[in-house]
């Protein structure tokens, strides 16, 4: 009867996780380049009280055995890397990825990291930036005179401007946006601010040319929405809660079943 208990406390812990994910996600519904979570769980181990095929008679054993499970646990959250809806926004600045492929964001400490929300800025130098002010690589830096609202950058990442010279008008290349892809997006570990960093388990970035080997294209004066689907969210949510509901009630009824026990002799 104890096993019950903590049987059903480990589907309250684990139930609680699984709200937990599922509130971050509707916390991000908004944020651009958001990639939702799920929440995965398994088994605990379980304890054998009799294994199959144990011999039954001389001449027959059992064809089932009896185990008794201990709960569950979560194995995992994992990062679901769907594609987010596009949206418009008219500023000259905002690049949207269509298909694979991560920006690459140098950090203050000099380290790399990788983001799909292409809301960026740029910085009193020309330079191409995050909202946080973290530089985009490569580089890309606006001449001293160019025309902010000619920057152009192309489907296959290229970027120019145009720059007032001898009464007129030229179009000047300024550089040109890598897109970074990797054998298990999954395995990037999420660090805040829109950015993920590689790890052992995400494998090495590849960089490639937007709209070449299997890259996707860079679509300017557009941002990637989340990816998060507000609906089955909120139908997660109302199972999650039904199933800790349920498992607190295994609770209270063992508790009852205890004192049951306890009042047989008064």
């Amino acid at each position: 009867m104890v096993r019950s208990l903590w049987t059903g406390a480990s589907g309250m812990i684990g139930q609680q996780s699984n709200i937990d994910t599922i509130s971050n996600n509707l916390a991000n519904v908004n944020t651009s380049g958001f990639k939702k979570v799920r929440a995965d769980f398994e088994d605990l181990l379980y304890q054998t009280v009799r294994i199959a095929g144990t011999p039954a008679t001389e001449d027959t054993v059992t064809p089932v055995g009896v185990q008794m499970g201990h709960g569950v646990k979560l194995a995992a959250t994992q990062r679901i890397f769907t594609q987010g809806a596009l949206q418009t926004t008219d500023n000259v600045s905002d690049i949207a990825v269509e298909g694979e492929g991560f920006f690459r964001i140098q950090m203050y400490d000099g380290s790399y990291a990788y983001t799909r929300d292409g809301a960026f800025k740029i910085d009193e130098n020309g330079r191409l930036v995050t909202s946080n002010g973290y530089w985009v690589l490569p580089d890309i830096v606006m001449p001293e005179n160019y025309l902010p609202q000619t920057v152009n950058i192309t489907q296959t990442g290229a970027v120019s401007v145009r720059v007032p010279m001898d009464g007129r008008e030229e179009e000047v290349p300024v550089g040109q946006i890598e897109l970074y892809r990797f054998p298990n997006p999954v395995g990037l570990t999420a660090v805040g601010e829109n950015l993920f960093k590689v790890t052992e388990a995400s494998g090495n970035a590849i960089p490639g040319r937007p709209g070449y080997e299997g890259m996707g294209k860079t679509i300017q004066k557009m941002l990637e929405m989340s990816n998060v689907s507000v609906v089955s969210e909120m139908v997660g949510l109302i199972v999650a809660q039904r199933a800790y509901e349920f498992n607190s009630r295994t609770i209270q009824t063992s508790d009852n079943m205890l004192g049951t026990a306890t009042s047989l002799k008064r």
